[in-house]
Formats: structure tokens, C-alpha cells, sequence
């Protein structure tokens, strides 16, 4: 009996020759696998912008690509880079408040709409006008988004939200009153050609179709539960932070979580099932139907439909990180010598290959690199 068992024994522990041959392969296949992802994943070389080099404050809340130039919106003025040089905006210059927490450029006219803490600023041909609660129609001047649909200016208040005809001047407000919003802090906005979208604090998102000038919501089936009791069957959460409207697909943020909304179906992601480094998400923008990056509180995440790639400085050592999570849920770190300006990661916009990010520390121009 014991002969056997030591018999048995030896033979488990020699391999067969097909054993010795898949052994063999298999090291050099999750390589090569590690590599090709690596490869096919967004890399980029950081250039990050603070006070020191130009920038009016370092706690940056929003930034819009423009063309050749980029604007950025800080705790302490509206900042232009163009030609390689920074140009301040201030109250001092027009600008409604100090504080700028949104940005969105009019594609037709080239005006830009600036949503501060105390107004709404248009800037056209140099010009500056500021709409407030006490000259216009605007729901309530801390404006958290700002959209553009046509001759349209959507934006998101404090107080709900507000339509701009820029044609006739009128105004039309949108609150508890005649939406589905139980909330009226309205926290981002997301214009489409047929559609408009609002993140609802409390209150979920919105759905505004141009056709009809109807509204529907969309809110967290498992109520104000933090546990994900439903999975991909709604909203993942009712606190939402962003929304991003592209290719007839809804991204929205939250601090709970992020959500993929296809027109049929929902799809959900956690830090615990996907490449999310943090649920706290600030702002998400879609690239198209399947890709986004992600703002959240503990990095900047991109996704290309199935992978996931993480930039930031270390949690633990503050050094350049960058690593990949497959669709198997494995981790590969890839060597960077550079990273965003910080971890808290407030908006993001794509300029060609590259992207510009809004950060809690500075500036960040990541320059894709081939």
C-alpha cells in the first residue's frame, strides 16, 4: 500500500511530455499578452502646469480644449494657454466670479460660456457679459455646468436648470416644479443634438428630448441603499456628479460608482469589478460608445470597452504610476517616468492624441506618446 502511494506521488510530480511543452509556452504567452495590452493602452509623457509656470491657482476645476488653445478654470480666475504662454481672466477683467467651475465653447461662433460661482460670463470677440440671478433669468448664479446645443445655453445651477435662447434673449427654467427632479442641484450638463442630459444631485439624471420638450429620469432602482443590490439593472446610484452624452450613449458618474446606458440596457462599474481605481468619480467624458475616461478621487482611469489603464502619482510613494486591468481582472503595471499633477482628478478634455487634466494640484498635458 505504501509502494503505491509513493508510486502515485512520483508520477504527479512528473510532468507528461505535453505538460513540459504547455509549461514551457505559457509564461511567454501571458508576456506577450501583457505586452500587446501595454501597447494598445493610451501612454503618455506629463507635462503638469502650477502657479509656478503660469497658471492663476493650482486647484483646478475645469479645463476645454479649444482648438490650438485651452482654457482652464480655477479657484482663482479663467486661464488661456495659447502660443505656449498663460493669459489670466478676472473679475477685475469682467468675469463674473473668481471661481470658475465650468466650460463650454459654442463650435459655430467660437464663444466661450463661463459658469463661475457667482454667474454666467460669455466671452465673444473679447468682450465679456455676465448674466446673475439679478439681470437675467439664470436659476441661481453657481453654475456647475455649462452647455451648448445650437442657439441654445443649457446650464446646470444650484437651483435647478436654466435654458439661454441666445436668438431672443429668453430664458426658461427647469426645477421641481415642471421636471421629475425631486432635487434642484443640478451638478453637470451634456448637450447632444436630440437630446440633453443633466446629473441630478439626489435626483439621478435627466433626460431632456428636443423633439418632444419632454423630461425622464433615470434613478438608482435600489433607492438610497449604498450596497449595489440590482446589478446593470439602472442607474447605479442617484448621487450623480457628471454625465456625458456621445454617440447616442449616456455615461453618467457618481460618487457611488459609474453607469454605461445604451438606449436598451444598463451596465455598471466598482471599483471591485472593474478598473476603477476609486468609486468617488467627478466627471466622466465619453469618447464614443464604448471608451471614457474617468475623473475620480484616486486617479485618472480610461477605458477602452473591455481594458482598463490607470494614471497617477502613487498612492503609497507619490511616483509615477501607470498600470493595466485586463478583462480577466489581471493587474500589469507599465514602467512611466511622468504622471498627472495629482490624484484628485476633477474633469479631463482630448486634444487630437493628447488630453488635458483638471486636477486638486495643477494642470496635466499628457502627450501621447507612439
Amino acid at each position: 500500500m505504501k509502494a503505491r502511494i509513493l508510486t502515485a506521488l512520483l508520477f504527479a510530480t512528473l510532468p507528461l511530455a505535453g505538460a513540459v511543452k504547455s509549461a514551457a509556452v505559457k509564461p511567454a504567452t501571458a508576456r506577450n499578452h501583457a505586452e500587446t495590452l501595454a501597447a494598445s493602452m493610451p501612454r503618455f509623457r506629463w507635462e503638469n502646469f502650477t502657479t509656478a509656470n503660469g497658471l492663476p491657482d493650482n486647484h483646478v476645476f475645469a479645463v476645454l480644449v479649444d482648438g490650438d488653445r485651452v482654457w482652464a478654470g480655477t479657484e482663482n480666475g479663467l486661464a488661456l494657454f495659447e502660443g505656449g504662454g498663460w493669459k489670466v481672466f478676472t473679475p477685475k477683467d469682467g468675469l463674473a466670479h473668481r471661481a470658475v467651475l465650468s466650460l463650454a465653447v459654442d463650435k459655430n461662433t467660437g464663444d466661450l460660456w463661463v459658469g463661475t460661482m457667482g454667474g454666467l460670463s460669455h466671452i465673444s470677440a473679447g468682450r465679456i457679459d455676465t448674466y446673475t440671478q439679478l439681470n437675467s433669468g439664470l436659476s441661481n448664479d453657481v453654475v456647475y455646468g455649462v452647455g451648448v446645443q445650437g442657439d441654445f445655453v443649457w446650464t446646470a445651477t444650484a437651483a435647478g436648470a436654466s435654458r439661454l435662447n441666445t436668438r431672443t434673449g429668453e430664458w426658461s427654467l427647469y426645477n421641481e416644479r415642471n421636471t421629475p427632479m425631486a432635487e434642484i442641484w443640478t451638478y453637470a450638463v451634456s448637450t447632444g443634438a436630440d437630446k440633453v442630459y443633466y446629473a441630478v444631485w439626489g435626483s439621478g439624471v435627466l433626460e431632456y428630448t428636443i423633439a418632444t420638450g419632454r423630461w425622464k429620469d433615470y434613478t438608482d432602482p435600489d433607492g438610497e441603499n449604498e450596497l449595489v443590490l440590482f446589478k446593470d439593472q439602472g442607474l447605479i446610484h442617484k448621487i450623480t456628479t457628471s454625465v456625458s452624452y456621445v454617440d447616442n450613449t449616456l455615461w453618467a458618474a457618481t460618487y457611488f460608482g459609474d453607469s454605461h446606458y445604451d438606449g436598451r440596457s444598463w451596465h455598471n462599474f466598482l471599483t471591485k469589478d472593474s478598473g476603477l481605481p476609486s468609486n468617488f468619480t467627478n466627471q466622466v467624458k465619453g469618447l464614443d460608445a464604448s471608451r471614457a475616461w474617468f475623473c475620480t478621487d484616486k486617479g485618472l482611469a480610461y477605458y477602452d470597452g473591455v481594458n482598463w489603464a490607470v494614471y497617477r502619482p502613487a498612492l503609497d510613494t507619490g511616483k509615477p504610476e501607470m498600470y493595466i486591468r485586463d478583462a480577466s481582472g489581471k493587474i500589469t503595471p507599465v514602467a512611466v517616468q511622468t504622471a498627472p499633477a495629482h490624484n484628485y482628478v476633477l474633469g479631463i478634455d482630448v486634444q487630437g492624441d493628447d488630453v488635458w487634466v483638471a486636477t486638486a494640484k495643477g494642470l496635466s498635458h499628457g502627450i501621447r506618446q507612439k
